[in-house]
Order: structure tokens, then C-alpha cells, then sequence
């Protein structure tokens, strides 16, 4: 009876890991080029993994700093929203942003003092949301590409895929930060 209740454990055991191992297989999205396509899987996943991180934080969490030279986890967010939107119109669009594009999505492309006076105040979906935006139009952008470009250089020694790369990089390395600062938050 004790062989047959490890076997069976051992029988779930090796299950549950099967299964788990069939829900982080990375799977290019339908829609894309194979290439653009694993980006684009890499870059929602991180999305996904950071919402589910950061959606329920309440106003003083969202604006919490540690110390005077410390980021919130909102000033974060809109980082990661200023990075990809800058990046979108760059390379998708072919253009700089504009004055109020500045205004509204640059904010917080460099976090510095003049971004800490500015992004706070605000619920933390107010930064989801906008991101979600700026995700929507990247994505339908990227639906217009092809590996082809994805592959062609911008400049000498960069080429789109890097460029991409970099923004799921920032949102993975901003990722960490923001477990940091949750585990600074007061109880």
C-alpha cells in the first residue's frame, strides 16, 4: 500500500510538472511574423506579469518611495510606458514624438526629480491603462511587419529585433525593481 501511494504521488507529481511545462512553452502569436511573433509573446507576457503585480496596489503603495533618490511603482510603470511608446513611434512610425505625445506618454522617459515632482497622485490603473494603449498601437504596428525588417538595421549595428529586444529587456530588469519596492512597502 505505501508503494502504491508513491507511485501515485510520484505519478502526480510528474503530471503536475508536465503540465506546467505545457503553459511556458513560448509560442509565437498568431497574426505576426515568426519572429515578431515570439516578441510579441515576450513583451505581453511580461505585460501580463507585471499588471498582475502591480493591479491592486492602492494610491500610497502606488506612490511610495523608499528613499529621496528611489522611483514609485507608478513612476515605473511610466517608464515602461514612455520606453515602449518612444520606441513605437520611432521605429513603426518613422517620426519623433510630439509635444503633447511628450507631455502625456515621454514623461517618464527619464526618471529623474522633474518626473518624481510630476507622476504621482494618480491610481496605478491610470498607468495600466495608458500602457494598454500604447500596447495596443505597438502591436497593431508590428501586425504591419515583417521578419524581413525585423531583421533590417536602423544604423550601424542595430537593427529592429534589437531595438525590441530592448523594450521587453526594460520591462523584465523594471519588473525586479518593482518586487524591490514591494517589499519595502510598509505593512
Amino acid at each position: 500500500m505505501k508503494s502504491l501511494k508513491k507511485n501515485a504521488t510520484l505519478l502526480i507529481v510528474c503530471f503536475s510538472l508536465s503540465l506546467m511545462n505545457a503553459q511556458h512553452e513560448m509560442k509565437p502569436v498568431e497574426g505576426y511574423s515568426l519572429q515578431i511573433g515570439l516578441m510579441v509573446y515576450m513583451l505581453e507576457d511580461l505585460k501580463d506579469r507585471i499588471t498582475e503585480q502591480v493591479k491592486d496596489l492602492d494610491q500610497s503603495q502606488t506612490d511610495f518611495l523608499y528613499d529621496e533618490d528611489a522611483n514609485s511603482i507608478g513612476a515605473l510603470v511610466m517608464h515602461l510606458v514612455s520606453t515602449e511608446a518612444y520606441y513605437q513611434i520611432e521605429t513603426l512610425e518613422g517620426r519623433q514624438l510630439t509635444e503633447d505625445e511628450q507631455k502625456r506618454l515621454g514623461v517618464a522617459g527619464g526618471l529623474n526629480d522633474e518626473s518624481k515632482k510630476i507622476i504621482k497622485g494618480k491610481p496605478i490603473q491610470h498607468y495600466l491603462d495608458l500602457w494598454e494603449k500604447v500596447r495596443q498601437k505597438t502591436l497593431a504596428g508590428l501586425k504591419t511587419k515583417d521578419d524581413e525588417w525585423f531583421a533590417s538595421q536602423i544604423e550601424e549595428g542595430i537593427n529592429f529585433h534589437w531595438v525590441w529586444y530592448h523594450v521587453m529587456e526594460h520591462s523584465a530588469n523594471h519588473m525586479g525593481q518593482i518586487g524591490t519596492i514591494k517589499n519595502r512597502l510598509p505593512e
